[in-house]
C-alpha cells in the first residue's frame, strides 16, 4: 500500500518547481491533492498532472497573502474534500536587492507571501486538524533563513520567521497529535535558479560539500518523509536538504 493512501493534501505554490514536485510525489504515493497556485492556468496544470497519476485533484487560484481569498478558498476546499490531512506551505517569492536599495513594496511583498501566506493557510485548516486530532503541517523555508544572504534581507527574514512560526505551531498543536515541521532547501534546480550566471553558480558550488545542486524531487522526498508514517514522532524540526551547506 502506498504510504499516503486515502490522505488529502493541500500544496500551495503547486504550479511549478518544488511545489509541483511535492504534489506529484504525494499523488504517486496515494494522496489526493489540492493544487494551489497564484494563477488558474498553473493550478489547473498541476491538478491535471495529479489526475494523470490516477488521483483526485482540485485546482485553486489564490493570492496566499490575501486573507479574504485564503479564507474563502479554505472553506471551498473543505466543502469539496470534507477533510485535509496534510498542508504544505510552499508558496514563495523573491525580490532581491541590497538593503539600502530595497523598496518597502519589495519588503512587504516577500513577507506577505512567504510568511503571512503560511499563517493564513495554516489558520484556515487548524480547526479541522484539531477536530480530527491529526494533521501534518510542512512549511518550506530555506537555508537562507538559517544563514542569511547579502541582497536577500527580506527573503531571509521571511524564511527565518517561518521557522519560528513552525516551532510555535508545533508546540501549540502537539497535544492534538498534529505535527509541524520546516524544510530548508539549499540551492535547488528550479525556474528561480535557472537564470543565474555560471560564475555565480561556480561560487555557490564551493559552499556545497556534496558539490552539486539539489533537485526539486529531493525536497519532495523529504516532504514525503514528514507527511508519511516515518514522520509520526517528528515535530518542531527544521530539516535542511542542502547538500551539507548548513551544518549545525
Amino acid at each position: 500500500m502506498s504510504v499516503l493512501t486515502n490522505q488529502i493534501a493541500v500544496v500551495t505554490g503547486a504550479g511549478r518547481g518544488i511545489g509541483r514536485a511535492i504534489a506529484l510525489r504525494f499523488a504517486a504515493e496515494g494522496a489526493d491533492v489540492v493544487c494551489v497556485s497564484r494563477t488558474a492556468e498553473n493550478s489547473e496544470k498541476a491538478a491535471n498532472e495529479v489526475r494523470a497519476l490516477g488521483r483526485k485533484a482540485w485546482a485553486h487560484a489564490v493570492d496566499v497573502s490575501n486573507a479574504a481569498a485564503v479564507d474563502a478558498a479554505g472553506e471551498k476546499i473543505l466543502a469539496e474534500t470534507h477533510r485535509v490531512d496534510i498542508l504544505v506551505n510552499n508558496a514563495g517569492v523573491t525580490r532581491d536587492n541590497l538593503l539600502m536599495r530595497m523598496s518597502e513594496e519589495d519588503w512587504d511583498t516577500v513577507l506577505d507571501t512567504n510568511l503571512k501566506g503560511a499563517f493564513l493557510f495554516t489558520r484556515a485548516f487548524t480547526r479541522g486538524f484539531v477536530k480530527q486530532r491529526s494533521g501534518r503541517i510542512i512549511n518550506v523555508a530555506s537555508v537562507i533563513g538559517l544563514m542569511g544572504n547579502a541582497g536577500q534581507c527580506n527573503y531571509a527574514a521571511s524564511k527565518a520567521a517561518l521557522i519560528g512560526f513552525t516551532k510555535s505551531v508545533a508546540r501549540e498543536l502537539a497535544s492534538r497529535s498534529i505535527t509541524a515541521n520546516a524544510l530548508a532547501p539549499g540551492f535547488i534546480e528550479t525556474d528561480m535558479t535557472a537564470g543565474l550566471d555560471e560564475q555565480w553558480r561556480a561560487e555557490v558550488m564551493k559552499s556545497i560539500p556534496l558539490k552539486l545542486f539539489g533537485q526539486a524531487e529531493d525536497i519532495a522526498q523529504a516532504a514525503l518523509y514528514l507527511a508519511g508514517p516515518g514522520g509520526r514522532y517528528v515535530t518542531g524540526q527544521v530539516l535542511a536538504v542542502d547538500g551539507g551547506m548548513v551544518m549545525a
